[in-house]
């Protein structure tokens, strides 16, 4: 029946047959044999057919979410009984915000320190991709932000606070002052996260709180990019401070504090809330508190 579940949800995840055979590993008429298996099983249609996929059925949206949580539970179980015999194994999937790099960086060494058997797979991806993705079971936990857009049902651990500098080459006409403002940092020729990232939305708020707005020349979904834009084409930037210490290292660049003093977001660890976190998850959530705690 698990199989028959995880089908389902790797359907409506990838919306084609085909695909989502693929994604399983399986070929396509044994795809669709066990849907129609799990339709026969509980006595509904729950896949619109024609000549393509036409999504799911009311049945089938109802049953896609009890699917993720059966699965989900079946995963917990296995890793529960998988650490009771062996210890910490297994692998992690955890997506992060890009300005949270460094610090997903720093929380796997630790992990990994104590746990060495488990393997991560980190993903940069936008704080609404990382929800999203948790929900559809393609991650385990995420980096974001806490406390400026809604996150749903989720355990949270606090890592850090983000505060934001103007990063400018060491040539630029700003680069000897020790503070610059808002309106200032906007009539630069400016490169910034897309639109599409939560920092983003933050720096924008920031400006327009200044009575002004940014009018960046280039956007990028990459901090690694706007280091390098700075750093070879005169642009400037804005990044969180820990971050901006980090990419700025070998480059002839200058870090300037922005006033009035901007706007901070604390940044942590989300998972999805259960009662029962695996063992691989509950250590995460315990090292996260410890590497808070010390920062």
């Amino acid at each position: 029946m698990i199989n028959k579940l995880e089908m389902l949800i790797a359907l409506e995840k990838e919306s084609h047959f085909g695909r989502a055979a693929e994604r399983l590993g399986l070929t396509q008429p044994t795809l669709s044999s066990g849907i129609r298996q799990l339709e026969d099983h509980l006595g509904v249609r729950l896949v619109q057919r024609g000549s393509r996929y036409g999504g799911l059925t009311p049945e089938g949206q109802r049953a896609l979410v009890w699917a993720r949580q059966i699965v989900g539970d079946s995963r917990l179980l296995r890793a529960e009984m998988r650490a009771s015999r062996d210890g910490l194994s297994g692998d992690l999937r955890l997506g992060v915000i890009p300005t949270a790099l460094t610090w997903a960086s720093r929380l796997v060494t630790r992990y990994s320190k104590h746990h060495p058997n488990v393997r991560f797979k980190i993903i940069s991806r936008s704080s609404s991709d990382i929800l999203r993705q948790m929900e559809s079971l393609d991650l385990d936990a995420g980096i974001t932000y806490l406390d400026n857009e809604p996150l749903g049902r989720v355990s949270t651990r606090f890592l850090y606070q983000e505060t934001y500098v103007m990063v400018c080459g060491s040539d630029h006409p700003l680069a000897a002052q020790k503070h610059v403002t808002w309106a200032q940092v906007a009539e630069q020729d400016l490169c910034l996260l897309i639109p599409e990232m939560q920092n983003r939305r933050i720096i924008n708020r920031a400006f327009m709180d200044a009575g002004t707005a940014p009018h960046p020349g280039l956007e990028a979904n990459s901090t690694v990019i706007l280091m390098a834009q700075v750093s070879e084409a005169g642009r400037v930037t804005v990044l969180p401070r820990d971050q901006a210490n980090f990419l700025a290292a070998g480059h002839s660049v200058q870090l300037l504090t922005i006033g009035p003093e901007g706007p901070s977001h604390d940044v942590g660890l989300v998972a999805p809330q259960q009662a029962l976190q695996t063992p691989v998850l509950e250590a995460l959530m315990r090292i996260a508190s410890d590497v808070s705690s010390e920062s």
